[in-house]
């Protein structure tokens, strides 16, 4: 079994409060807010980081995907755009797109969007947000 962590503090009440995130690996420690996570002010929020790991776990998934049909990625570069809306409930997190591009010699584009709409529902981070709509666009280049 591998585990990892982050961890997280948060003083004061919502709106006017701050908050810290780190990384259990100290490669990002950053704060957070109200205002980051909804009003758009320059900090990390958790949409943001759920982004950046669906982004990377797929990016590596479409590479080993690729490689094990034959076709060694020369780069895979992915953008996940995490939607938060406001519903009935509240706030809810209401779809995830990745827009993913790729350098891989010998792989029609054809077959590019298909490991790529493969890997949207096949890779780790992808299965544990199942609940979530997801949508890729792929772009052989």
């Amino acid at each position: 079994m591998i585990t990892r962590n982050a961890d997280a503090t948060w003083t004061g009440d919502l709106k006017a409060g701050k908050g810290t995130v780190n990384l259990g690996s100290g490669a990002f420690s950053g704060p957070y807010s109200f205002s980051s996570r909804f009003e758009g002010q320059k900090a990390a929020n958790p949409e943001e980081l759920l982004g950046a790991a669906h982004a990377a776990c797929f990016t590596m998934a479409l590479a080993s995907t690729l490689a094990k049909a034959g076709h060694v990625a020369t780069s895979v570069h992915t953008v996940a755009t995490v939607t938060l809306a406001k519903g009935d409930a509240g706030f809810s997190i209401t779809g995830i797109h990745l827009k993913t591009e790729g350098k891989v010699p010998g792989v029609s584009a054809a077959d590019f969007r298909k490991h790529a709409e493969d890997t949207k529902t096949g890779c780790i981070v992808s299965r544990a947000l199942a609940s979530v709509p997801m949508t890729v666009e792929a772009t052989l280049l």
